[in-house]
């Protein structure tokens, strides 16, 4: 996973306020407990801030990470596709996420056209606030409920040439 800004946050090389990363150290502990008690089963990634998570949806196993950026006090949750996207296959791909992602609510679809990997990301700012397991449940679990609902049509663009409307009409029923 790659950060690609702050947002306008605290330049890199600057100290961080105390209180800053205390808070977002007390967000990793909530993450952590609240992920436990809820039946995730989190698995630490040695000496980062980040549980790799697994989920099964009714049409995909997804694997999933959790993650604390403590210096900026953001929660972010990826749910990654189980699947690696062909590189012939990744334009369809990409406008099947772009069609996806019109309208919805809480996060987004990512294609990275590098490596084909597919993922849905939902993310909360907490600065000065305190992160609370129903923030984090209201974040996490749409994420994966909505890449599990996309699924089948992920499939069917990237390996059965279904055309991107047709499989986003048959998904959302317009």
């Amino acid at each position: 996973m790659t950060e690609h800004s702050t947002n306008g946050r605290q330049p890199k090389g600057e100290q961080m306020p105390e209180e800053s990363r205390l808070n977002g150290l007390a967000a990793f502990q909530t993450m952590m407990a609240f992920l436990e008690e809820d039946g995730w089963h989190p698995q630490r990634i040695e000496d980062k801030f980040v549980c790799r998570i697994n989920f099964n949806g009714e049409h995909a196993r997804i694997v999933c990470f959790a993650q604390i950026r403590v210096d900026l006090e953001q929660f972010f949750f990826y749910a990654v596709a189980p699947i690696k996207i062909p590189q012939a296959a990744r334009p369809a791909v990409a406008e099947f996420l772009t069609r996806a992602n019109y309208g919805l609510r809480i996060g987004n679809f990512e294609l990275d056209f590098g490596d084909g990997e597919v993922r849905y990301k939902s993310a909360l700012d907490f600065e000065g606030e305190t992160l609370t397991p129903a923030w984090i449940k209201n974040a996490i679990y749409p994420a994966v409920d909505t890449l599990d609902r996309y699924m089948p049509g992920l499939m069917a663009v990237a390996f059965g040439n279904t055309p991107p409307a047709q499989a986003i009409e048959e998904i959302e029923g317009k």
